[in-house]
């Protein structure tokens, strides 16, 4: 593992290193000590450290886990989208490489969701539990109206002019977000995510979605462990301004109803709707919320 050392060309990351997985630099970043591991796989247009408050929360009594797909954040840049096999044979490599024992309770948040279903169709005997953080699920579609379904999710991604428009506010979201974090934390991550190359790669992953779900479609359902899933039902008012108040009641009804049914599908399951935070601000608003699900999944596993 090489350290936090990089070349001038690349930002370094302020806590954290890098694996070589297959000659490239895949950021990864551990915590704490004992096990099942916890391992936060990001949203599009996430990166591991935005995690860094749960994951510090969860290393209080497991060892916690996070990290950045091949070309996003501070890992090496390689073609987006990927395929859910790569991204999900890519994170047991990382995992093993760093000799984190398995099996693993993998914690999804949003674009995750598709990638850890994949590590579990691949790698069911890897896989402990696990918390469900308001994720994508490869029967959206069934869910969703039309103006939310995948193809229209793809089809809503700004344009490179947009994205540049879009940086001083994304800057001031961040630097809000990430109050919290360690200064030296906070300012890497400011930083970083105001320049096109992370927002680029953010907006490259959304257009495989419809891709994704067709990916895990042939093959099996999520293995039958313990399963916790969060449920955002909160008003963004981003979204308010783009999409109708029907589409948008629509939207978390169809939400609720498909997690509700994602954790009737295993033998431990139980579904928590959350009112007083949105998608993107989940981890940042109801870290307790995130910290005590997997406290919750892990007394369930029996490791």
């Amino acid at each position: 593992m090489t350290e936090n050392s990089m070349s001038p060309a690349r930002l370094a990351p302020p806590v954290g290193g890098f694996q070589e997985i297959e000659g490239r630099r895949v950021f990864v970043h551990r915590s704490g000590v004992g096990g099942p591991a916890v391992v936060f796989l990001p949203g599009a247009g996430a990166v591991g450290l935005d995690y860094f408050g749960v994951q510090q929360g969860v290393s209080q009594f497991t060892t916690a886990v996070v990290y950045d797909r091949g070309g996003t954040g501070y890992s090496d840049p390689l073609p987006l989208p990927r395929t859910a096999t790569a991204v999900a044979t890519e994170l047991r490599e990382l995992l093993r490489a760093q000799d984190v024992a398995g099996p693993y309770v993998l914690v999804p948040h949003s674009l995750g969701g598709f990638y850890a279903h994949r590590f579990a169709q691949l790698y069911p005997q890897d896989v402990a539990g696990l918390v469900w953080l308001d994720a994508f699920h490869r029967d959206w579609d069934d869910f969703m109206p039309p103006a939310a379904r995948l193809a229209a999710v793809e089809r809503m991604a700004p344009a490179r002019e947009q994205l540049e428009q879009l940086r001083p506010a994304v800057r001031r979201m961040t630097a809000e977000l990430l109050a919290d974090y360690p200064e030296d934390v906070r300012r890497a991550l400011v930083d970083a995510k105001g320049s096109g190359e992370w927002t680029g790669s953010g907006i490259a992953e959304r257009t495989g979605l419809t891709a994704l779900a067709t990916e895990l479609r042939a093959g099996p359902g999520l293995p039958d462990v313990p399963l916790v899933a969060l449920t955002v039902v909160g008003t963004d008012p981003a979204q308010q301004v783009l999409t109708s108040e029907r589409t948008l009641r629509e939207m978390h009804d169809g939400h609720t109803r498909m997690d509700a049914a994602l954790v009737r599908a295993v033998s431990y399951g139980e579904q928590r709707v959350l009112s007083d935070t949105v998608h993107h601000r989940l981890c940042f608003d109801r870290p307790d919320a995130v910290v005590q699900a997997v406290r919750d999944v892990i007394g369930r596993t029996g490791h």
